[in-house]
C-alpha cells in the first residue's frame, strides 16, 4: 500500500438524501427491520477537509444548527477515518474539518455523507488507492446511509438500506426542504412505528418481512415525470414522526395547498420535502413558505455522490 504526504489537504464534497419511497418491513428478532427504499442525492452537501495530522480530530462548522454534533470518536466522519487506517495499515493520522449545510438529525443523512466524504478524502490524502467495491463495503460497516452517500444519484436501497442498485433517473426533480432546528431520534420514531403498529395490528393486517419498492416509482424516475413521482411518494416512518412531532402535519398540508405536487417526511424526520413541478414552482413555493416564518431551501437531484472538489 502507498502512502503519500505530498497533497498536504483535500476537499470533498457528498450530498444529502431524501427517500421518495421507504417501505418498512416488520421487527426482526435482532432488533432491525428489512427496508425498501429509493434515495434521490440532492444539491444540499457536505464539505470535508482532510489534512495530515498526527493524530485524529475534527472541527466542525456550518450554517446549520451545530447543537449536539459531536467532535470525538462518536463522529462517524472521525470513525471512518480510523476505520479506513485501520484497514489499509497507514499509521499517522488526520484532521477534519466538516462544513456543514445538511441539517443535523434532520433524516437528510447528514452524518452519512460527512462518513463518506472522509473516506474518499481520507483515501486521496493518505494516497491508500482503494477500489470503489472496497470503500462501499467500509462504508457499509458504518452505518445503513453511508454507501449510497458514497454513490449519489438514485438508487435502490434494500436489506438496511446498505444494498444498493442503481436506479435509472432522467431530468430533474426539484424539492422544497423545510427545515427544523428540534431534531429527531431515528431510533425513537422507530420505536414509534413499531408502537402503532401494534396498537392497529387489526387495521393494518400483517407487515411485509420483505418489503420492494413499487415499480411505479421506478417508472416516474426513468421518465422523468415529477407529477408521477408525486402520486407515489411512500414513507413508513411518517406516521411515527408526525406522532413525535405533531407540528409538522400543519406544515405539510400548508406546503401541499400551495402549489406541492406532494410532500412528505424526509427520512426519519423531522425535514420536510415537498416535491414541485419545476424549478419556477418550487421557487414559489419556497417564497410562501418563508413568508410564512418557515426555515425554506430549494434543492434539486440527482446529484453525485461524495467526490474530490479540491
Amino acid at each position: 500500500m502507498s502512502f503519500a504526504a505530498e497533497v498536504p489537504s483535500v476537499r470533498v464534497r457528498a450530498p444529502g438524501k431524501i427517500n421518495v419511497y421507504l417501505e418498512v418491513g416488520a421487527l426482526q428478532h435482532d432488533g432491525y427491520h428489512e427496508l425498501a427504499t429509493a434515495f434521490q442525492a440532492v444539491s444540499l452537501f457536505e464539505d470535508v477537509v482532510a489534512t495530515h495530522a498526527d493524530g485524529f480530530t475534527m472541527s466542525v462548522g456550518g450554517a446549520v444548527d451545530l447543537d449536539g454534533v459531536p467532535t470525538d470518536d462518536r463522529n462517524l466522519a472521525l470513525r471512518a477515518a480510523r476505520l479506513l487506517a485501520a484497514e489499509t495499515g497507514y499509521e499517522a493520522g488526520v484532521h477534519l474539518d466538516v462544513h456543514k449545510q445538511v441539517p443535523v438529525a434532520g433524516g437528510m443523512g447528514g452524518g452519512s455523507a460527512d462518513a463518506a466524504a472522509a473516506l474518499v478524502a481520507c483515501d486521496a490524502l493518505w494516497d491508500t488507492r482503494l477500489t470503489g467495491p472496497e470503500l462501499h463495503r467500509l462504508a457499509a460497516r458504518l452505518g445503513a446511509d453511508v454507501p449510497f452517500a458514497l454513490r449519489g444519484g438514485t438508487a435502490i436501497g434494500t436489506g438496511r438500506g446498505d444494498v444498493l442498485n442503481p436506479a435509472l433517473a432522467r431530468g430533474r426533480f426539484d424539492w422544497v426542504l423545510v427545515t427544523s432546528v428540534d431534531g429527531v431520534s431515528t431510533p425513537k420514531v422507530y420505536g414509534e412505528l413499531d408502537a402503532h403498529r401494534e396498537r392497529h395490528k387489526v387495521d393494518i393486517g400483517p407487515i411485509a418481512t420483505r418489503p420492494s419498492v413499487d415499480a411505479e416509482v421506478l417508472h416516474a424516475l426513468r421518465a422523468g415525470d415529477p407529477a408521477m413521482l408525486a402520486a407515489a411518494l411512500r414513507n413508513d416512518l411518517q406516521v411515527a414522526t408526525l406522532r413525535l412531532r405533531p407540528d409538522l402535519a400543519a406544515v405539510l398540508e400548508h406546503g401541499e395547498a400551495s402549489g406541492a405536487l406532494a410532500g412528505l417526511v424526509s427520512g426519519s424526520g423531522p425535514t420536510l420535502a415537498f416535491l414541485c413541478g419545476s424549478p419556477e414552482h418550487a421557487l414559489e413555493l419556497r417564497t410562501v413558505l418563508a413568508a410564512a416564518g418557515h426555515d425554506a431551501l430549494h434543492v434539486h437531484g440527482p446529484v453525485p455522490g461524495a467526490r474530490v472538489v479540491g
